[in-house]
């Protein structure tokens, strides 16, 4: 009697259609309202971004999670930024494709001659002493492709002092990525943070799968409880926050930078960085890197001579 084949169950994906500038904060409405960590796209030709939840039960969409949607679409645009189409998308979606899909569009990224980023299904081997970080999508996705997160794993990269003792702060560690990338380059201690449980859950379960969690310190943290003052301090920092938190949590995140350290903050519309900048220089910081890419704009500081 021949065996039947079992046929995987399809994945439903709800999507923002939506602009580069509004890419953070769709992700951040869509893992509001379903609960888990949203995965995104950018077409580099029309620049036109897809922020993407999964849901295994049809039931998960239902009306009051699209009129959610609608509402928090009308937020972002309030709030003065370009939402594009701002188009709600719901497609049923086998999870053949699903996968061949991301597939497609992961490749490996090859952020300096220290460090390599790519998916488990990728064959590409590391130049010599390049470490590697593996990332796969899954149902959620941080895989470094954002402006804002290659420029804090170029800094991770390029302060690492060979053989030197440093320690690393992840602030908003999302997918985990650039705390699993300190700790391949040989930071230690490592603590990492981020407000959200779900986005913890997996960073730990990427850390986990690189084989380095035990040198990483994870934990759901809310930056804007945390004491102003603390006795632990970093050599390096870094802050892929928004702007607003960037400049309200200034006075915590700067007691936290050993003397000598670097500091680097990303996440920063290119428009809203000369208000950071200014804050943090006022505080005693100098600009030392920075990169403009799209609409975003981050930077590294250090402590003024």
């Amino acid at each position: 009697m021949a065996r039947s084949r079992l046929v995987p169950k399809p994945l439903w994906q709800i999507s923002l259609v939506t602009s580069l500038e509004a890419e953070d904060a769709a992700v951040e409405l869509l893992a509001r309202v379903f609960n888990r960590p949203a995965g995104v796209y950018t077409n580099e030709k029309t620049k036109v971004t897809v922020a993407s939840v999964y849901c295994p039960k049809q039931s998960e969409w239902n009306p009051a999670r699209h009129a959610a949607l609608r509402q928090g679409l009308a937020v972002i645009k309030s709030g003065g930024l370009s939402i594009g189409a701002g188009k709600i998308v719901v497609r049923r979606l086998p999870r053949e494709d699903w996968s061949e899909s991301w597939k497609r569009h992961f490749k490996p990224i090859s952020i300096s001659s220290r460090l390599l980023v790519k998916p488990g299904w990728s064959k590409r081997r590391p130049d010599k002493d390049q470490a590697v970080v593996v990332l796969d999508p899954g149902l959620s996705f941080g895989t470094g492709n954002h402006p804002t997160t290659l420029f804090c794993l170029r800094q991770v990269a390029g302060c690492r002092v060979d053989g030197g003792s440093q320690s690393f702060w992840d602030v908003g560690t999302g997918s985990g990525i650039l705390a699993i990338a300190a700790a391949k380059l040989g930071y230690r201690p490592i603590r990492a943070i981020d407000f959200d449980p779900q986005a913890v859950r997996v960073a730990r379960e990427n850390a986990r799968l690189n084989r380095v969690l035990p040198g990483i310190r994870f934990s759901q943290t809310d930056l804007t409880k945390l004491p102003l003052r603390s006795r632990d301090q970093y050599d390096l920092i870094c802050a892929n926050l928004i702007s607003d938190l960037l400049l309200a949590e200034k006075r915590c995140i700067l007691h936290r930078l050993r003397p000598g350290g670097t500091l680097v903050l990303a996440g920063i519309l290119k428009k809203e960085f000369l208000q950071v900048q200014k804050a943090y220089e006022t505080a005693g910081m100098k600009l030392v890197a920075s990169l403009v890419q799209g609409e975003w704009r981050s930077g590294a500081f250090k402590h003024a001579a």
